[in-house]
């Protein structure tokens, strides 16, 4: 099986729409969304909509911390994140909104762990951006592979029945293996803003046969993208950074 995961879509339906096509043209068979499908972009019910049109015919979704802060209304974020949040709450409709309050925060497929930000569970969302960061996460769970986003760079970690742990920075378009004697916890960059320098979309396939995982940059139109931003009057900040990719 070849399961195409996205997380950090941000309501940026561009990079989504390349994503989902990319992953169609190499021939998947599963979707899995990471969360935060709304927040600093200008599209949130466009990007929802598609979510959950994939939903419905079978894909796996689990939420965010954006995704829940369109309900709770408590998340502390930045200044411009929070300018945004309150925009995206007034752009949701019921269906939308109703869909993100259903969404769980981990899903277990088989020996596969999906969540937003790491297995565990205090304090919430926790950055999984180093080593020691991913041994914590890894040692909170027992799945055979972790699968996360939050912080919208690409990442690979495992660790040996003896507690060592390796890394790996991927390079796009290259498989590499995941021996099932190590446990593995994959970050699979971002969809809709990246923050590693490079401005195009990320997500990352999974082929559960080979038993290996591919990371893959999907360019799109990111200055229609960054104009929308500006034209939706979200903060200028919220485009230059789609720009940049940091």
């Amino acid at each position: 099986m070849r399961i195409a995961l996205m997380a950090d879509l941000h309501a940026n339906r561009r990079a989504l729409e390349a994503c989902l096509d990319h992953a169609q043209a190499h021939a998947v068979d599963r979707l899995v969304f990471l969360g935060d499908y709304v927040g600093y972009g200008p599209e949130p019910s466009e990007t929802l909509a598609r979510v959950m049109a994939e939903a419905a015919k079978g894909a796996i979704a689990v939420a965010g911390n954006h995704d829940q802060a369109v309900g709770q209304e408590r998340e502390t974020m930045t200044s411009d994140a929070e300018f945004a949040m309150a925009w995206t709450r007034g752009q949701l409709g019921t269906e939308a909104r109703e869909f993100l309050a259903s969404l769980p925060l981990r899903f277990e497929d088989d020996t596969r762990l999906y969540v937003h930000a790491s297995p565990q569970t205090y304090p919430e969302w926790i950055y999984v951006n180093d080593g020691p960061a991913a041994k914590r996460a890894l040692e909170a769970s027992r799945a055979q592979t972790v699968f996360c986003g939050h912080t919208h760079v690409a990442a690979l970690h495992g660790i040996t029945a003896t507690g060592q742990l390796v890394s790996f920075q991927p390079v796009p378009s290259v498989p590499i293996p995941l021996p099932r004697h190590r446990r593995w916890l994959t970050v699979v960059g971002a969809v809709g803003q990246a923050r590693d320098g490079d401005p195009a979309a990320a997500y990352a396939v999974l082929d559960t046969g080979r038993s290996e995982i591919t990371h893959f940059r999907v360019p799109y139109d990111v200055e229609a993208a960054a104009v929308a931003i500006l034209r939706a009057g979200l903060p200028a900040s919220l485009a230059a950074r789609l720009r940049k990719g940091s």
